[in-house]
């Protein structure tokens, strides 16, 4: 039940593998997943899965992704008993850090809330808070402009969560603003940065 490996062989920057489990919501930044993904294993010394919501399925093609996907059917199909793993909890000790990109408008409300009604969800509420998450949001500007927006990400950002913050561009539906998430480039510097802090803490 591994998630595979898919890493180059190169020598690697970090002193030992490191899981990343990417998060994936119904943005239509989810359009990116497969060039972050790709990014990310570029990287020596990083394994990578995905965990998607069915929504944001309408937005990339999972043959793209050249790791594992999860999605909620397999958290129901591999439970069948009581001796059976439960995946959302598998998931939370096999990652060293979540990374939530895109993270939108109804993830970020659910999450703020403490929902937990599908996979993704349930992997972040039963987060261990002593590894890092970081999170990218990506909505329309008027969305991201309402005043709930900010005291949700501002409650993510209370648990520790770590924001990579959107910024402003024409967006898919033609307005221009902020909303949309940060370049994949940025969000794989921070991936390595925040990684890189964690591993000299466990070391000390």
């Amino acid at each position: 039940m591994e998630p595979k490996a898919s890493c180059p062989a190169a020598a690697p920057l970090l002193e030992r593998q490191f899981h990343v489990l990417v998060g994936v919501t119904g943005s239509v930044a989810a359009l990116k997943v497969p060039l972050l993904v790709s990014r990310l294993l570029d990287v020596p010394g990083l394994e990578v899965a995905v965990v998607t919501t069915e929504r944001a399925k309408h937005f990339y093609s999972p043959q793209d992704i050249p790791v594992t996907l999860y999605s909620d059917t397999d958290e129901w199909e591999m439970w069948k008993c009581r001796s059976d793993p439960v995946l959302h909890i598998h998931l939370r000790r096999w990652a060293d850090l979540m990374l939530v990109a895109p993270l939108d408008a109804n993830t970020l409300g659910k999450v703020a809330s403490g929902i937990c009604d599908n996979l993704l969800t349930c992997v972040i509420r039963a987060w261990d808070l002593r590894k890092p998450l970081l999170f990218c949001p990506a909505m329309n500007t008027a969305m991201w402009e309402h005043p709930i927006t900010s005291q949700q990400v501002g409650q993510l950002k209370a648990f520790g969560y770590v924001e990579i913050p959107c910024v402003a561009k024409k967006l898919v539906c033609g307005d221009q603003g902020l909303g949309a998430m940060a370049e994949v480039d940025t969000i794989v510097d921070k991936v390595m940065e925040v990684l890189s802090r964690h591993a000299g803490l466990q070391q000390n």
